[in-house]
């Protein structure tokens, strides 16, 4: 067998040590909240329970529903917390591979990426859930009682704690962006008309067709772009180049 077989079926056994590890700290965590099942997703639809009228419960339309939908949210909920120990995994199995001033630059944007995940979720949850169903049933007719599906209510928050976690990702790709040389600063602030366009166009294909919450996604995204293109001016001296000269040599490479 020769050296680069034996190098990189070596690499494919760490990558499933390191796999293995990640997920049995998901199935740890799991397991732990396994018993409160039940109180992790009376948790999740808080928000939309104390937007219901006096009495008004959510239903379950399937048989096993009832058992299915609060174990998925409790996966869903130990995989957050594990979160910490899936990334340093991932981390440790990549970072012997690059250079040094690659680690400086990796480490803290896959830092930085997690927290702002985590602090989408948190707005989403805290701040929109409450305004959108809020509005949804002031506006709703008083001749109908609300009584949300725990199936679609479960959908519909994945749906949007995915898209306030990846737009709160926005700082983070233009830093990358201004960081790597792709593009440079001044392309990215004279790019913020197009930006605001495309942020009101993907709130408006992801988020209910309702004005309320494509406002709530698509202002923040807005307005973390902008933080994102004034960190890149305070860390990147910007290229009069706008970037052509990094594509250059990545092409040639």
């Amino acid at each position: 067998m020769s050296a680069v077989q034996e190098t990189f079926i070596s690499h494919l056994v760490e990558l499933r040590d390191r796999l293995l590890r990640a997920m049995l700290a998901v199935l740890v965590v799991f397991l732990c909240l396994m018993p409160w099942a039940g109180d992790v997703y009376d948790l999740l639809a808080l928000p939309m329970m104390q937007t219901l009228p006096e009495g008004t419960h959510m239903i379950a339309t399937g048989v096993i529903t009832p058992f299915f939908v609060p174990v998925k949210v409790t996966m869903m909920a130990a995989f957050v917390i594990a979160l910490p120990v899936v990334l340093y995994q991932a981390w440790a199995f990549v970072a012997p591979g690059l250079y040094a001033h690659e680690r400086r630059l990796g480490l803290p944007l896959v830092l930085g990426s997690t927290i702002l995940f985590v602090l989408g979720m948190a707005f989403c949850y805290f701040f929109v859930f409450g305004t959108v169903f809020k509005f949804i049933a002031e506006f709703a007719p008083k001749s109908i009682t609300p009584a949300p599906d725990i199936e679609q209510y479960l959908s519909f928050v994945m749906t949007m704690f995915i898209a306030f976690g990846l737009t709160f990702e926005v700082p983070v790709a233009v830093i990358l962006l201004a960081k790597t040389g792709v593009v440079s600063v001044a392309k990215l602030a004279a790019a913020r008309p197009y930006v605001i366009v495309g942020a009101f166009v993907v709130a408006a294909v992801i988020t209910p067709p309702d004005v309320v919450s494509q406002l709530l996604l698509a202002i923040p995204m807005c307005l973390l772009y902008e933080v994102g293109v004034i960190i890149a001016r305070l860390l990147v001296k910007d290229r009069p180049d706008g970037g052509d000269e990094a594509l250059e040599r990545i092409e040639n490479n």
